[in-house]
């Protein structure tokens, strides 16, 4: 059953991405192709006691009016907790914004990362080696380039997902 569900996992994946890629292949016939792109992503950085985060996300969404906007992004991260583990996930996404009016965006994203984490050896438990899906609803407030809101994880579980929360705040740029 799990085999069904990955195999399942991966066609929808694949048809998002062929879909994505034969609209920009033909958009790129057209001289305008390159006004459409906007580019973005997110830098993150996390200290604390013994603990360090840093995360690099570049995105691009091609937009195909005032209203549709589909991208792919890419997602790294290094964790270290002093004393405990260190792990690298990595990994891409798929994004569509729909702005329904000029200053209110919805969104929708299928994240895929890969989290490898070992632990030091005191603790003696085996490394961690699995992919972490998730897929975000979003709701936002559009300014300019810029998008502030809230967006919900509907795949979140509790002992699996690199997040601490299925819901979490986000400020979204595209250039």
């Amino acid at each position: 059953m799990n085999k069904k569900i990955t195999i399942h996992k991966k066609a929808v994946f694949i048809c998002v991405l062929f879909f994505c890629f034969n609209n920009l292949i033909q958009s790129q016939q057209s001289n305008d192709f390159w006004n459409h792109v906007r580019f973005g992503g997110g830098i993150g950085l996390g200290f604390g006691d013994g603990f360090f985060s840093g995360t690099l996300a570049p995105s691009a969404v091609y937009e195909f009016n005032e209203t549709l906007a589909l991208g792919l992004g890419l997602n790294g991260t290094i964790n270290n907790r002093k004393g405990f583990y260190k792990s690298t996930i990595y990994g891409g996404s798929v994004i569509s914004l729909v702005n329904v009016i000029p200053k209110l965006q919805i969104s929708a994203e299928f994240e895929e990362l890969r989290v490898n984490r070992k632990y030091d050896a005191f603790y003696n438990l085996p490394e961690d080696n699995y992919w972490s899906p998730a897929l975000f609803v979003g709701l936002g407030y559009r300014s300019g380039n810029v998008t502030l809101g809230v967006r919900y994880d509907v795949l979140y579980d509790d002992e699996r997902s690199i997040y601490a929360d299925a819901w979490m705040p986000f400020v979204r740029f595209y250039f």
